[in-house]
């Protein structure tokens, strides 16, 4: 299963945390995990291409994205794959679990 942690502070996402193999088919064949793979590598390097040192981005035994700089495009653009990443999980509820965690 893919598990997506989203970890907000004051309503916004600082970083979001993935892991995991969503495990609908074979490794190199599961569209599961190329959507996942394919919605967040683009919307990452739509940011840095926008501003390089707006997040920081690690992609080692899963891939992990810590907002650096929030401004309306990169949060327009962490939202808009957020979006996507939820209606991934609707479809394949068996493949994806997302979780949110709010700091005080």
């Amino acid at each position: 299963m893919i598990k997506i942690c989203l970890k907000y502070s004051d309503n916004i996402i600082d970083s979001i945390d993935i892991t995991g193999h969503a495990n609908h088919d074979v490794y190199g064949k599961d569209i599961v995990c190329a959507s996942v793979s394919s919605i967040v590598i683009t919307s990452v390097n739509a940011i840095i291409r926008l501003d390089q040192k707006s997040i920081d981005y690690k992609n080692e035994d899963g891939i992990y994205i810590s907002i650096l700089n929030h401004n309306k495009v990169v949060d327009t653009l962490i939202d808009n794959m957020v979006s996507l990443l939820y209606e991934l999980e609707k479809q394949y509820k068996k493949n994806i679990i997302i979780k949110e965690v709010h700091s005080c």
